[in-house]
């Protein structure tokens, strides 16, 4: 991970800083739905279950809690396994930089990062 760009005269943010950094980002994105920080995809496979499924996925995602240490080894909140209506959903996290061409220098910075919360079924992973 690149080194965050500090302000002249503030010490450089510590790693455990960093990661809660990109726990707050990454739960605003996922709890809000849409936001300045990024954006959400739903696959085909979801979208095919329909508007009623699609609007159930979505508030379960918003609402998904159930961080573990086998979940969620790392503690950034990206990523999540739950089911509904008999299907098995996994959301998942990723960050780009601003302009979706590669990877983030820096998932702590939200200048640096633009983030993408996939829901997709289990079975198109």
């Amino acid at each position: 991970m690149a080194q965050h760009q500090s302000q002249p005269g503030l010490p450089e943010p510590t790693p455990a800083a960093r990661l809660n950094r990109v726990r707050t980002l990454n739960d605003t994105l996922r709890m809000s739905g849409t936001s300045a920080l990024g954006q959400w995809m739903l696959t085909d496979g979801v979208q095919a279950l329909g508007a009623d499924f699609v609007a159930q996925a979505v508030c379960a995602v918003r609402g998904f809690n159930d961080f573990t240490a086998s979940n969620d080894p790392y503690g950034e909140h990206d990523f999540g396994s739950l089911n509904l209506g008999g299907e098995t959903l996994f959301w998942k996290i990723d960050y780009y930089d601003p302009s979706l061409s590669h990877g983030s220098e820096d998932p702590s910075d939200p200048a640096l990062t633009h983030r993408v919360l996939t829901v997709m079924l289990a079975s198109e992973y």
